[in-house]
């Protein structure tokens, strides 16, 4: 991606700065491996009729929408695409790329204001947006994401590159993503000190003003409010049972057992993304919750199948 394109997107949407776009494309190159691609499309034959599906994405990080625009063209049908304003510079670019790439995309991917007359949808948003996503396209077959966000588990026997590994998972992107950790399962055995310790090569992002901002606004509501936390000077942490901590701010909670940690991850499956950490009831390994391939889904539901049955 030229450069000039990465600049007019952080001058857009100040969040997406050079490193997190350049992580994002490296993480769409190894996604985009030839053996990838085959293996995820592997079972796809082309439609008995091609459908027209509205695609509405989020643009909380670099290109989210993409993996979404690719299921769709990938199995034979039209996409008709409202961009998040947050993230158009970079959607435009990748876009014309395709078009560029193979001409009868030019006819197969539409750029539109509004989703209308579509004869399903992929739409993701907040649990607000979702409300009015489930109004207007309740009637078709729809894909409709809200909020989830992502926990790591913690028991202490964790090694010291674990622990500076998930810092990945809790700051790239700034925490903005929907595979960011904001929230800490620990055992009694695990000491929150030691995991804070481990993240301070992230200590750079209170350099950023939108995150300092946000980070001096919620320091401020804790310190009015009495409110008992931590501060590392780039973060806020606090003990509570919430999953979705505000930006600049990660959650703790302690369990007993990991079976205790399990059963409470079974009771908020529908609101967290991935689980990271060493147990059996962790999916993503640390470090990793941002590593994504064509055949993870968001939400676990599996875009292709989900197209491949519309008739």
């Amino acid at each position: 991606m030229p450069s000039s394109v990465k600049e007019q997107a952080q001058i857009k949407n100040q969040w997406f700065t050079q490193e997190n776009i350049n992580y994002c494309c490296s993480q769409w190159t190894k996604a985009l491996d030839i053996n990838e691609v085959n293996r995820w499309a592997k079972d796809l034959v082309e439609p008995q009729t091609v459908r027209s599906i509205g695609i509405i994405m989020a643009g909380n990080i670099p290109m989210v929408g993409l993996h979404d625009l690719l299921a769709v063209i990938v199995s034979g049908h039209r996409a008709i695409v409202k961009r998040s304003s947050k993230d158009e510079v970079l959607m435009d670019y990748v876009i014309d790329s395709l078009k560029g790439i193979e001409p009868q995309f030019e006819g197969r991917i539409e750029v539109v204001e509004r989703v209308k007359g579509v004869d399903a949808v992929i739409a993701t948003g907040s649990n607000n947006s979702a409300r009015y996503f489930d109004y207007y396209f309740g009637d078709i077959p729809n894909i409709i994401r809200k909020n989830r966000t992502s926990v790591a588990v913690i028991t202490g026997e964790e090694t010291e590159a674990e622990l500076k590994a998930l810092a990945d998972d809790v700051f790239l992107y700034f925490g903005l993503g929907c595979r960011n950790v904001t929230k800490l399962l620990l055992t009694d055995t695990a000491e929150i000190t030691t995991v804070l310790d481990a993240f301070a090569h992230y200590a750079y992002v209170i350099d950023h003003y939108k995150y300092a901002n946000n980070y001096t606004y919620h320091k401020a509501i804790f310190l009015m409010n009495l409110t008992e936390h931590l501060d590392t000077g780039y973060m806020l942490v606090k003990e509570d049972d919430q999953l979705h901590s505000p930006l600049a701010t990660v959650f703790y909670q302690r369990f007993k057992s990991i079976n205790e940690i399990t059963e409470h991850i079974a009771q908020n499956e529908q609101d967290i993304q991935t689980v990271v950490g060493n147990q059996t009831c962790c999916k993503t390994d640390f470090g990793s919750s941002q590593e994504t391939y064509l055949t993870d889904y968001a939400d676990n539901v599996n875009t292709l199948n989900f197209l491949s049955k519309l008739t």
